[in-house]
């Protein structure tokens, strides 16, 4: 038999193991067991810089080869797709005609144009990765506080009676149950790691959110462009209208003399046939005119927010002015400094580089530590202080390539945001002198149509006094028609032609904001 002293020494013992055997039990469950620091890994980016969206505004101008009597070389169109076709609802009163200045569509296209929004929204989601690349870099700090209340079967743990070899020692047993019993804990947790990949993580995302601001600027200067040309096309397209209501005029004026002089028996019936095809061709034409300018004002209504059932007045016309432009080098010179595109893809390559650096990162050590203060007792007014430190220091030895992949990608990227930074470059001299080459054509369209509009008035008047007189037929009327409803269509193309190759050379230039919404004041 052992002393009763002997079994006073053990229960200290007893209670010590069942604690330990508890602290295990509550650490498993609450998922406290120690690991080593996890490395950071890389955030690849896409293969290219460039949207993949298929939103587009282009201006083009081609070389006609017609061989009419037209002296109108070139045409002139905006293609607008994607986003920038369509828009949100513009907060509007009244259901009337609205009135538009060039500046007032163009400030309306920026605010509800889709494709601007969706370009601040593309903006937006890159600010927020790079919040999140930020965050890996940022200690994360909590406090918790938690009130417990456990029962535990410590045979679930290994724990038994039959552990120990002498079972029950001198009347002592081992409980199979500990509890119910419960704790409280109030806690400061503290973790930080840092590594060079988190790094170079968030310089690619501050670059990406910096092209991404880039694309914006850019993305309102499409808006502009595909609002502005859409806006000139309606005024070219009003002037053509007016100007063949008026070639309808002067078909109905002959026609009306030549039924007259047939009812007097001085002309033929074949020549009035011949005047009255002219005017229903003529109709025809007006009629066929209203409805392209009907489509081309919903069209614009499309692009800036407004309903499409309502009527548009535009209250400016097309600018007869000839711009004195600057040469070719300097224009160049000025576009690679201004055009926000280019300097997007630089930021693109930027970020493509700062994401490789990140993949090479992942070779080295990173460092980690985490902790916690705080208070742990039965109740509130029994607690004691806490702290657990920690820091861990991880060393890369072998993960089966994946970082060597993480490399390639990220080289790859590199390689081609590279070559679109550098033929960007190019696109944008391109553009610039493909848009001077534009308004140097149009600039000498416009004289000569203007010419050649003053010239065919002439002549169609003294054919009508011929015709009058007897001394011609109204073969030569209409052939004098046709040339001077060829010279209005030349006119108004080539002001078209003008003012379009303006829109596009500031464009080319990077400054449209800044220029275009004043191009028609005082027109």
């Amino acid at each position: 038999m052992k002393s009763p002293k002997f079994i006073t020494l053990l229960h200290p013992i007893f209670a010590a193991i069942a604690l330990v055997s508890f602290t295990a039990v509550i650490a498993q469950a609450q998922g406290g067991s120690s690991s080593g620091a996890q490395s950071s890994k890389a955030q690849q980016v896409q293969l290219s810089g460039r949207s993949q969206g298929g939103a587009s505004v282009s201006v083009q101008q081609s070389g006609s080869s017609s061989t009419s009597s037209s002296v109108n070389t070139i045409n002139s169109t905006v293609q607008v797709q994607g986003n920038y076709a369509g828009s949100v609802n513009a907060p509007m009163d009244g259901t009337g005609p609205v009135d538009l200045t060039f500046a007032q569509a163009i400030q309306l296209g920026l605010h509800y144009n889709l494709g601007g929004i969706a370009s601040d929204a593309s903006s937006r989601q890159l600010r927020a990765q790079r919040l999140s690349a930020l965050s890996n870099l940022l200690p994360n700090i909590y406090a918790t506080l938690a009130e417990s209340a456990a029962k535990t079967d410590l045979q679930t743990s290994g724990i038994s009676s039959s552990t120990f070899s002498s079972g029950s020692a001198g009347g002592l047993s081992i409980p199979s149950v500990v509890g119910p019993y419960h704790y409280y804990s109030l806690e400061g947790n503290l973790s930080e790691q840092l590594s060079l990949t988190d790094l170079h993580n968030l310089r690619s995302a501050n670059a990406a959110h910096a092209a991404a601001v880039l694309n914006m600027r850019d993305a309102r200067e499409l808006v502009i462009v595909a609002v502005g040309g859409s806006y000139l096309r309606i005024l070219a397209s009003i002037a053509l209208v007016e100007s063949q209501e008026i070639q309808v005029q002067y078909a109905q004026a002959s026609y009306q003399q030549t039924a007259a002089q047939l009812q007097s028996g001085t002309k033929a019936e074949i020549d009035a046939n011949k005047s009255l095809v002219e005017l229903q061709t003529e109709q025809q034409r007006l009629s066929s005119q209203k409805g392209d300018l009907i489509k081309q004002k919903m069209q614009l209504a499309r692009i800036i927010g407004i309903n499409p059932g309502r009527d548009i007045h535009l209250a400016e016309k097309l600018s007869t002015d000839i711009p004195v432009s600057d040469g070719a080098d300097a224009s160049i010179g000025y576009a690679l400094k201004h055009r926000v595109d280019l300097q997007a893809a630089g930021q693109q390559l930027q970020a493509a580089e700062e994401a490789y650096r990140a993949s090479k990162s992942e070779y080295l050590p990173s460092f980690a530590v985490s902790g916690y203060y705080g208070l742990q007792g039965t109740n509130p007014n029994k607690g004691a202080g806490v702290f657990s430190a920690s820091a861990t220091l991880t060393v890369p030895i072998f993960n089966s390539g994946k970082t060597k992949s993480d490399v390639q990608q990220a080289d790859a990227a590199v390689m081609q945001r590279k070559a679109e930074a550098t033929d960007q470059r190019g696109a944008v001299e391109d553009d610039v002198r493909s848009a001077l080459v534009d308004l140097q054509v149009a600039s000498h369209q416009v004289q000569v149509a203007q010419s050649n509009r003053t010239l065919a008035k002439s002549t169609l008047q003294q054919s009508l006094d011929r015709y009058a007189a007897g001394v011609t037929n109204s073969v030569e009327v209409v052939q004098s028609q046709e040339t001077l409803a060829s010279a209005e269509h030349d006119y108004i193309s080539s002001l078209y032609s003008l003012n379009l190759s303006k829109i596009s050379l500031a464009r080319a230039m990077g400054n449209a904001e800044e220029t275009i919404p004043d191009m028609l004041k005082g027109n």
